[in-house]
């Protein structure tokens, strides 16, 4: 039951996305991302792959992985007349399209925006690229940590004089870029119920790289982020704002940053009563402090730790790889993962009472796509 004590009303448990049809031109990480979600809320998304498969190479976008769940597929050569033709018919029947190439090639293949328009003027045509639609770097290539490094995402993560280190491509493709495609494309749907009409979401993973940093740039304009990177206090500048190796190899995050939960910290590692434990909002005694907790967490392994910060409201966690998350209680509690096929996977998020998403389907095999006519023929014109 939610923690409002309101049980959900019954629901359809087909999601609050139902109904919207959504057209995915096969791409790498970012844009698929993006499609997962929409399908995790309900959406019908048919990928369109092109023939012979992503491609070859280690970047090839793997197309059975959880990326691409809760899709159907079919193929089309859009390099052909044939193939644009049918793509524009999937197009007129169709609440959403998604395309992340690189700005003026759809045009050039004969489905721009305006080409689509024509067909479907309720149709909203999402954009995914890196630089975006316009800008000196709009034809570039360019992956996640170029876009990063642009936006000023990249330079303050690292450790205290060492090189700005990118947290894998998180930050860009997936919550710059796949994230910011969702909510263009859920405010351009809503939108269209006033208007009538579809519109081009140009989401660009340099800007929604550079939005992730708001609240980064509130703290220098306070005069709260002025140390060099990994001097701060919420970049591993500040002891009680870090990660620490455990006895086994094993490491527990520490995100104490108030006081209440700070002393409690202390409590819990049996420093309450060191008279000469540095002040913890203190700067010039951080490097002691970091090296009494360094030195206490290292006596115990991360699940005895776990164990001793279990009941204490002390912002202390374990640190879980991603093959170890789902077995976490509270994850397994609240079904934040569940088995997709063979695998376990994240869940569908956010939660909804009234109209839950539904169980996630796994990848469609890509060496059995549908015929396009049969999507189209399920596609029934809208009244």
């Amino acid at each position: 039951m939610p923690s409002d004590g309101v049980a959900p009303a019954a629901g359809t448990g087909a999601g609050p996305l139902a109904g919207v049809r959504v057209v995915e031109l096969a791409s790498l990480a970012p844009a698929p991302f993006g499609c997962m979600v929409l399908a995790d809320l309900g959406a019908d998304v048919v990928r369109v792959d092109r023939p012979g498969g992503p491609g070859a190479g280690r970047l090839a976008a793997p197309t059975t992985g959880p990326l691409h769940r809760g899709r159907r597929v079919t193929v089309l050569d859009l390099r052909s007349p044939a193939g644009v033709a049918d793509l524009l018919r999937l197009v007129e029947r169709a609440d959403v399209l998604v395309e992340a190439y690189r700005p003026g090639v759809a045009e050039r293949l004969g489905f721009g925006p305006r080409t689509c328009r024509e067909r479907n003027p309720r149709l909203v045509y999402a954009r995914l690229t890196g630089w975006g639609q316009d800008g000196p770097l709009a034809a570039r290539a360019g992956h996640d940590i170029d876009y990063i490094a642009v936006a000023g995402a990249l330079e303050p993560l690292g450790r205290r004089g060492d090189r700005p280190h990118a947290p894998m491509n998180l930050l860009g493709d997936f919550a710059g870029g796949g994230m910011l495609l969702v909510t263009g494309v859920l405010a351009a749907l809503l939108e269209r119920e006033r208007s009538g009409l579809g519109q081009v979401v140009d989401a660009a993973m340099v800007d929604g790289s550079a939005l992730l940093t708001a609240f980064l740039h509130g703290l220098v304009g306070a005069g709260q982020w002025s140390a060099p990177r990994g001097g701060n206090l919420l970049d591993g500048g500040a002891p009680f704002y870090d990660t620490y190796r455990t006895a086994d190899g094993g490491f527990v995050a520490v995100g104490a940053l108030e006081p209440a939960f700070y002393a409690v910290l202390l409590a819990g590692l049996g420093l309450a009563d060191d008279p000469e434990l540095p002040d913890q909002y203190d700067p010039s005694g951080w490097p002691e402090l970091r090296r009494r907790f360094t030195v206490r967490f290292a006596e115990r392994t991360r699940d005895e730790w776990t164990a001793v910060f279990a009941g204490l409201d002390a912002c202390v966690a374990p640190v879980l790889a991603p093959t170890e998350a789902h077995r976490h209680p509270h994850n397994a509690a609240r079904g934040t993962f569940v088995p997709v096929g063979d695998e376990m996977q994240p869940a569908p998020a956010p939660r909804f009472a009234r109209t839950p998403a539904p169980p996630p389907r796994p990848a469609p095999d890509p060496t059995d796509p549908l015929d396009v006519s049969a999507v189209i023929d399920g596609w029934p014109t809208r009244a």
